[in-house]
């Protein structure tokens, strides 16, 4: 698993190597684009000219979208590389260096938002640590809101393990995905659909 430096130093090929893998329906990208399409779809069909914040929002590939569609884009990203990358792309955005796992930005304390989003950024996140945050994060959802991770997932441990034996090598044991089976019992309203063998999109509603 990639720490701060890492994705630093990964920022300037990360889409073209997301590109590779998704396109070769291989673990980890397999269903990429689907996946994000599928959240944009839900935010467009559900409000327009919305708050949205992205966590974890990487090259900006999702929120420049939004943000091109008059959405108002907030979004958290530990990467001073990646906020670099993304920055040009939404230069009226509220775009702040932070690493989740300390929780919400405190710049974002006060904030309430439509539509929170984390996708393919999650899995970095120890299980025990995932449903607490994303309680702190409903508190900051206005009435009606979502929040949408889009991910490495698996609706069972039997979907987990049979992934991570045709992924073989490319398996990385170091990052923690969701399993849905065992985050729904914490959090039952949450709903789960799958996209690939290897990514699913979690929506949980305020």
């Amino acid at each position: 698993m990639l720490d701060q430096k890492g994705f630093d130093l990964w920022a300037d090929q990360y889409d073209e190597a997301v590109k590779e893998s998704e396109g070769a329906n291989e673990y980890p990208f397999a269903g990429y684009r689907k996946v994000l399409n599928t959240i944009y779809g839900t935010i467009r069909q559900q409000k327009n000219n919305a708050a949205v914040l992205d966590i974890g929002f990487g090259t900006g590939t999702l929120s420049k979208k939004l943000y091109d569609d008059g959405y108002h884009i907030s979004g958290m990203d530990f990467s001073a590389e990646m906020i670099r990358i993304a920055r040009p792309k939404m230069p009226d955005a509220k775009l702040v260096q932070y690493d989740f796992a300390n929780g919400l930005a405190p710049d974002f304390a006060k904030s309430r938002f439509d539509f929170i989003t984390i996708t393919y950024a999650l899995h970095h996140m120890p299980d025990e640590k995932k449903v607490p945050f994303l309680q702190e994060l409903r508190k900051h959802l206005n009435p009606g809101g979502k929040i949408l991770i889009g991910d490495i997932s698996f609706r069972t441990q039997a979907d987990r393990d049979a992934c991570r034996k045709v992924s073989g090598e490319q398996w990385d044991d170091a990052e923690y995905y969701i399993i849905f089976e065992k985050l729904a019992p914490q959090l039952p309203d949450a709903q789960f659909t799958p996209i690939s063998f290897c990514a699913g999109i979690t929506e949980i509603d305020k």
